[in-house]
């Protein structure tokens, strides 16, 4: 835990957790390479000249991809779109199989091709040189703006403003249960640390930086069981709040399955609610409204003016939380529109630097490397120069200001990483 009060102990450490998904390795290649789908939109076509291919990692069935798949097809009924207008390939593995799925799409006249994972980056890269006069968008990628190339783009939301809104959520449901007299180190000794702090828990995709806390890592974006294995390990050695940084409902499940056997234990979810997994567990998730992204790229296309770096948050509606578990704290709902009011109007910042410490002290400079470098052959090479720039200036850290993709990458003071995935 972080050495403040436990509210905004908890919520800095979910707001840690940034949400670019995807790994750069290659994976097999699915079965369902790709079909045909239509948007739910209106004959009032407002956009007849863009014609979208949707490249995604998942389906309906994997949360973060149904966010995307979600907000896609609400953004082309708001523009009126024609079903013709959008080509989807689902559960395209992050790998050369991006690059087959994006030259069908060619063929079949896109004009605009989205991919929704990180590890397809480099791929619709390729694509994007191979034809200029096609747009690519890579979600979540981070050398678009550097590569020189006009048709390339990356996008992300301000995520961590979901993900730290959560966190008081679950802050204060930590202050409740440790006031009430409910978690105590007597009732349920292993929830607290040697020096009394209440053991919050996450489960992880990938080692990065971008996902902080006391985690066990999965080396999986979606795997129901292995995420559940984590939170069921993560709860038996103390932890009373299990957030997540993948993308199945297994660790909200785990969750609910114990607190059901009597541990005092409750689920912070991400991407979408979880109240039909963890009925009395869940007590909210952090979410992307990918709608507000994909609108405004509809619309860029058609323009001709597609915004590079694209990263915007609550102040415009792109991100959220869920509803609220029957469960969470009194007054919590109170506390939510008072923080999201301060995220909106820029009277609070997540990543304010008074709020964390790194080797005990408060961090006051975070020059950042925008250089894209290739790690493939074990020694980095720069494939694309980048500036250096400062990230922290008027007292916090400005992450999705220097480019979309996440760059805070201080391993704050309090977290524990388990070194060995789950198996």
């Amino acid at each position: 835990m972080l050495k403040r009060n436990v509210s905004v102990a908890v919520a800095a450490a979910l707001a840690l957790s940034l949400a670019a998904c995807g790994s750069t390795a290659d994976t097999a290649a699915s079965s369902a390479a790709g079909t045909t789908a239509t948007a739910e939109g209106s004959s009032n076509n407002q956009a007849p000249d863009v014609k979208v291919g949707a490249i995604i990692l998942g389906d309906e069935t994997e949360g973060y991809s149904a966010a995307h798949i979600n907000g896609i097809k609400e953004a082309a009924a708001e523009l009126g779109m024609s079903d013709d207008q959008i080509v989807w390939k689902y559960k395209i593995a992050e790998g050369g199989v991006t690059a087959d799925a994006a030259e069908d799409l060619v063929g079949q006249g896109c004009n605009l091709i989205i991919s929704n994972s990180y590890g397809h980056q480099t791929y619709m890269e390729e694509e994007a040189e191979k034809y200029p006069d096609i747009n690519f968008v890579a979600m979540t990628g981070d050398f678009a703006a550097i590569s020189d190339l006009d048709n390339f783009y990356n996008a992300f939301t301000s995520v961590y403003q979901s993900r730290y809104v959560s966190g008081v959520v679950a802050g204060m449901k930590v202050k409740e249960l440790v006031e009430s007299g409910t978690l105590t180190p007597e009732t349920q000794p292993d929830s607290f640390t040697a020096d009394g702090k209440v053991k919050i828990g996450y489960v992880g995709a990938y080692n990065y930086a971008e996902v902080q806390m006391e985690v066990m890592y999965t080396n999986s974006w979606f795997d129901i069981d292995k995420e559940g294995a984590a939170a069921e390990a993560l709860i038996a050695n103390g932890a009373v709040i299990i957030g997540q940084h993948a993308d199945s409902t297994g660790a909200p499940a785990a969750t609910q399955k114990l607190k059901d056997s009597g541990k005092i234990c409750y689920s912070i979810g991400y991407n979408i609610d979880m109240l039909d997994t963890a009925p009395t567990a869940a007590l909210t998730s952090a979410t992307n409204v990918w709608k507000v992204y994909y609108k405004e790229l509809f619309e860029g296309a058609q323009a001709g003016n597609i915004p590079q770096d694209w990263c915007k948050g609550y102040e415009d509606g792109a991100v959220a939380i869920t509803d609220l578990g029957p469960e969470v704290a009194d007054g919590t709902a109170e506390k939510v529109a008072e923080v999201e009011a301060a995220l909106k109007d820029g009277s609070l910042h997540v990543f304010d630097t008074s709020k964390f410490t790194v080797d005990g002290a408060e961090v006051t400079t975070a020059p950042i490397d925008l250089t894209y470098y290739d790690f493939s052959t074990g020694s980095p090479v720069a494939v694309y120069q980048g500036e250096t720039k400062e990230a922290i200036s008027d007292g916090y850290f400005h992450e999705g200001e220097l480019r979309a993709a996440p760059t805070f990458a201080l391993r704050i003071d309090g977290i524990i990483e388990d070194a060995d995935p789950v198996a």
